[in-house]
């Protein structure tokens, strides 16, 4: 604070940003402070009988694999924490009017796919996400095998321990009995995906061992990993074809084999909220650049489609599944808390 001639106090004016990456993680911040929970939720948040982490590489992952999921638990009154890895630079855009803010031209699509997360976040529930280590810590690392993977400050060459290090923190401040991850393969081999996937089973070994870091351990009761079960995809193909749609999915036969999919023998679990698909769809349209929203079909930004389901399932590959009376006909849990209440 600085003293005027005139007499009065005044704040010193802030430093303009000294580049429009500066301005870009200035305006990320601005906006997590508005959406994330203040000192005094985090301890609302511990009170709450059920809590459930979600680790995302890039915002609109949340919103495809487990919108139901997340719009769902927040309903019923648990706690929803969403952890994205990066902003998403590295995204195609399918707004023409907004094709100058790809990496390629003025490099700002991070700036964009923070206000899209945030509003898709409002339309679900969501009061508690925040960005890895803080927005702009890890970028974006684009598609397996570009130039992009190999800049330093990308997610994929982050260290392991380091990344996994910042979730450690926000698994003990927040105690989450279950924790949403990928797959060992990110779902479809992006290296984000991967990567999050690493640091997230990383980050729950961590949290749990008193030597490690700082705060009070947290044992996590259950991991899933996010799964679309192969059936799935071949029933979303077959309408894709039956609608007349013989370029999404090119070359692939729904009756043959498919290099992506979840075995179905190993889903164990499947949310089924119809309730909820307006909530999702809402916050699948927040994510504008990436995805069109068309009827009961969507198309991500790399021309891939998905029937919108109201089942998101899972794969529990840690803890215990809940008892057999809360599974549905297929032998499938329910609830990704069953057997911890």
């Amino acid at each position: 604070m600085t003293i005027t001639p005139e007499g009065p106090l005044a704040e010193e004016p802030e430093a303009r940003p000294t580049s429009p990456e500066e301005a870009v993680l200035r305006e990320a911040e601005s906006v997590l402070e508005q959406a994330q929970p203040g000192a005094e939720s985090s301890m609302e948040a511990l009170d709450s009988g059920r809590r459930l982490l979600l680790v995302h590489a890039h915002p609109d992952d949340e919103t495809i694999g487990n919108g139901v999921t997340m719009a769902r638990y927040v309903g019923q009154g648990a706690h929803v924490t969403l952890v994205t890895c990066t902003l998403g630079e590295e995204g195609e855009v399918l707004v023409p009017e907004l094709a100058h803010l790809a990496a390629d031209q003025e490099d700002q699509l991070g700036h964009q796919r923070v206000h899209e997360l945030a509003t898709a976040m409002e339309a679900l529930g969501v009061r508690d996400h925040r960005f890895l280590g803080g927005p702009g810590r890890f970028r974006d690392s684009g598609m397996m095998g570009l130039p992009s993977n190999d800049r330093p400050d990308c997610f994929w060459q982050a260290d392991l321990d380091e990344a996994a290090g910042l979730l450690v923190e926000v698994i003990r401040e927040m105690r989450p009995q279950v924790v949403v991850t990928y797959d060992e393969n990110g779902g479809y081999g992006h290296p984000d995906h991967i990567q999050a996937h690493r640091v997230t089973m990383r980050a729950v070994e961590l949290a749990a061992d008193p030597s490690r870091g700082r705060g009070e351990p947290w044992q996590v009761a259950k991991v899933y990993w996010s799964a679309v079960p192969i059936s799935w995809w071949r029933q979303s193909m077959r309408a894709l074809r039956a609608s007349g749609d013989t370029t999404t999915f090119e070359g692939l036969d729904p009756e043959g084999e498919l290099p992506f999919g979840t075995p179905d023998e190993l889903v164990t679990t499947v949310v089924d909220a119809p309730e909820h698909v307006e909530a999702k769809l809402a916050a699948m349209r927040a994510h504008a650049t990436q995805i069109t929203v068309d009827g009961p079909f969507f198309a991500l930004s790399n021309n891939l489609g998905n029937e919108v389901w109201s089942r998101e399932a899972y794969q529990l590959v840690h803890g215990q599944a809940g008892p057999a009376e809360e599974r549905d006909a297929q032998g499938h849990e329910t609830d990704l808390f069953s057997g911890l209440d």
